[in-house]
């Protein structure tokens, strides 16, 4: 008999009066703040606008849900239909039982992103970037849901940390398990840490750091899911080809994917947007406006005697004197004895001859 063990919740829901409250739609909520939050505060970073990333998430949560959950009946259907089914076909619909693929919940949420960003006039790759580590972060959070519906499970060990399962999830007595979800959520927080290192020491855009999340979760994804004993694709059993259950094979052509992008855009240098056309972005990196200094339609002092000097046809006074205004119908440039314009290049009048070291008076100051 092994010395520790990771016990399961005895249960994973409770009841605000006729309300059931879930853990594992607990954790998945948990996982999206954080994520949006994570998120919101590195696209303001990057010179993005407030509040983008949470109006963005609405329509990723949404199509992620969908997108998961098709993932999850359509590979594992015979739970649901045909004559060896366990569950009625109506509880597919019930998500908050768990089963949710992620591989369907991050391609789907990715059309919701897209759509977002379309509509928002923003790069979709500039966002990807933006969201990977939050995302990693999500699921790591997220496993834990799995721990409260006592699934996802691995082999029989006998290591100290081996999870228990009882009869009525299909665990044995005396018999402990490896604890997939736990060994998922540890990898998916070394990994949001990695690509927050990754994204503030290196210049990773174009969607290249959204690449390596993705190379960094099929690659644990791949051996946490090979220690996996629970039905995926079947009612008793998981569904493999050579060897091997079809979500290995699903992270395996994504890992390969992931860095085949990763290499290929080594060397993209084309312009990504982070506000909408027409809005001036914040300053990148430390979250305030490009020139805060005043609202758009007051200018400062030094930028309107800059104006004075340069625009043509304004005074050549000295600074500080009282600007004059000149009247309609006054002669043109050059003409009339009056005439304070002088032509480009021409040298300042010197005035009346005065002894070396004499000042001009305060009469000639200001007739110049």
């Amino acid at each position: 008999m092994p010395l520790a063990s990771i016990p399961s919740p005895s249960q994973g829901v409770w009841y605000l009066g006729f309300i059931p409250i879930r853990a594992y739609a607990l954790c998945i909520v948990a996982g999206v703040i954080f994520a949006v939050w994570l998120s919101e505060r590195r696209w303001r970073a990057r010179g993005g606008q407030k509040g983008t990333i949470i109006d963005i998430a609405v329509p990723a949560v949404i199509f992620g849900l969908i997108g998961g959950r098709l993932y999850h009946v359509i590979t594992d259907w015979q739970m649901y239909f045909g004559p060896r089914a366990i569950k009625p076909a109506y509880k597919a619909l019930f998500i908050w039982e768990g089963g949710l693929g992620i591989w369907g919940a991050v391609a789907l949420g990715g059309v919701g992103v897209w759509i977002a960003c379309r509509r928002r006039g923003l790069s979709l790759s500039a966002v990807a970037d933006t969201v990977a580590p939050g995302i990693a972060f999500a699921q790591a959070i997220g496993r834990w849901g799995n721990w409260f519906n006592q699934e996802l499970y691995g082999s029989p060990t006998t290591l100290p940390w081996g999870l228990e399962i009882d009869e009525q999830h299909l665990g044995e007595p005396g018999v402990l398990y490896h604890p997939t979800f736990l060994y998922e959520s540890l990898w998916d927080v070394a990994l949001g840490f990695l690509l927050l290192f990754a994204g503030s020491r290196f210049t990773l855009r174009h969607g290249r750091l959204f690449a390596l999340y993705v190379a960094g979760y099929t690659l644990g994804r791949f051996w946490i899911e090979g220690l996996r004993i629970d039905p995926v694709g079947g009612v008793d059993h998981a569904v493999t080809f050579l060897g091997m259950r079809i979500n290995q094979w699903t992270a395996l052509a994504l890992f390969v994917g992931a860095l085949v992008y990763f290499f290929a855009t080594r060397n993209k240098d084309t312009v990504e947007h982070v506000v909408p056309p027409g809005v001036q972005p914040l300053a990148e990196g430390d979250g305030e406006a490009a020139d805060p200094a005043h609202p758009a339609d007051q200018a400062d002092d030094e930028e309107t005697s800059e104006a004075a000097r340069t625009e043509p046809g304004a005074s050549a006074a000295d600074p500080g004197a009282d600007p004059v205004t000149e009247p309609a119908g006054s002669a043109e440039p050059g003409e009339g004895p009056e005439s304070t314009v002088k032509a480009e290049g021409e040298p300042e009048a010197e005035g009346p001859a005065r002894a070396p070291g004499e000042h001009a008076t305060a009469e000639e100051k200001h007739a110049r």
